[in-house]
């Protein structure tokens, strides 16, 4: 049930935006929901392996390089998707910037947050 909810909760945060960054288009909610899974797929196997690869020029980087990589792997996953575009390298860096911010906030109204027990 929770991993349908966080595909859910993926899709509308693919499809919230579409509608805030120029230059990232969607046709529809069934196309934000298989957006929300390519875009899961490709960075749990392919961003995964950049990461591990690129790992010394992010350290070189403080980080900042993960966002050129979390913005391919979300141009990689438009190619894949029909009814997903994204047009150009910036807006697939900001789209990536506001994705994970919206998703991470959407997470954060649904779920409630759990207290550390010891």
């Amino acid at each position: 049930m929770r991993l349908l909810l966080n595909w859910i909760l993926s899709g509308l945060a693919v499809w919230i935006v579409s509608r805030v960054v120029p230059g990232i288009y969607v046709s529809g909610p069934i196309a934000a929901l298989v957006a929300a899974l390519a875009i899961g797929f490709v960075n749990a196997t392919i961003g995964l392996v950049l990461k591990i690869l690129t790992f010394p020029l992010t350290l070189l980087t403080l980080g900042l390089f993960w966002f050129v990589i979390n913005a391919l792997m979300l141009k990689f996953a438009s190619a894949l998707v029909p009814g997903f575009q994204v047009h150009g390298f910036i807006a697939a860096f900001v789209g990536a910037i506001v994705l994970s911010l919206v998703n991470m906030l959407l997470k954060w109204m649904v779920y409630p947050v759990r207290e550390n027990r010891y």
